[in-house]
């Protein structure tokens, strides 16, 4: 299916690996170009065709000087992926174990630089009748106590979205989330990421936490997410072939979330 992107603009945040990278890359695989932007840039970003930018859209001042560098260097703003974003560690004493600075932490990379990447780029965006997707996650809607800050900026982020489609899609611009369940990224072979810390407490290999995902969230396709499905979804979204298709959280959980 040619989605009819050649040429059009974008920017995509968290882009130096896994599904930031994915996104990316779908993106330029059907012409649209693409800043990309980082705390790191990595080898993979750097070689990916992509314009590579250093920043971190989780400070006050980030988004804007990010949004103002895209314009000037593409000529102008279609589309806007909002990915930034996780949980880098489970909060192993719950709700009473974070303090103010835990949440200020998880809501500043999940929510507010979201919010401010959005204000930068909205004006853009009307101008050109372009797009913005919001990575969410299905911990929005599936909470629990060793992800509450997390689950509770996602779920503040799909009613944002939700607000943003409805004052700017008359406006021309749609605004939507999409909601990934687990998905195969470093996250889960990282040494110091969640698999191997529940791989020590459990006393078995990290492949075999791996292994048993699905079985663990109960996954009807038996199988977790790549990146590529993200990035292949998020290319689809932002294409005329998803006009109708606004202020809506399209779920990739292999069949995590059981309720409506």
């Amino acid at each position: 299916m040619d989605l009819q992107l050649t040429d059009r603009t974008a920017i995509v945040t968290g882009a130096s690996r896994g599904t930031g990278l994915a996104i990316t890359k779908a993106l330029l695989a059907e012409g649209v170009r693409v800043v990309g932007c980082a705390r790191t840039i990595t080898p993979a970003l750097k070689d990916s065709g992509a314009v590579p930018v250093v920043c971190d859209v989780a400070t006050s001042d980030g988004p804007a000087t990010l949004v103002a560098h895209a314009v000037d260097t593409l000529g102008g703003l279609d589309f806007v992926v909002n990915n930034v974003g996780g949980k880098e560690t489970y909060n192993a004493g719950g709700f009473l174990g974070l303090d103010d600075a835990d949440w200020q932490r998880t809501l500043d990379l999940n929510l507010y630089s979201t919010i401010r990447v959005a204000r930068a780029a909205l004006p853009h965006l009307i101008g050109r009748r372009g797009a913005l997707v919001n990575i969410s996650s299905t911990a929005a809607r599936v909470p629990a106590a060793t992800t509450v800050d997390y689950g509770a900026a996602k779920a503040a982020l799909n009613a944002l979205t939700k607000a943003l489609d409805e004052e700017f899609g008359p406006q021309g611009v749609r605004a939507l989330t999409v909601s990934p369940g687990p998905v195969h990224i470093e996250r889960w072979t990282d040494p110091d990421g969640p698999a191997a810390i529940l791989a020590a407490a459990f006393g078995v290999p990290q492949e075999e936490v791996v292994a048993h995902l699905p079985k663990r969230f109960r996954l009807t396709t038996g199988h977790i997410a790549e990146p590529a499905h993200i990035g292949s979804l998020v290319a689809f979204l932002l294409s005329g072939h998803a006009a109708s298709i606004a202020g809506s959280d399209v779920r990739v959980d292999d069949g995590l979330v059981k309720t409506a």
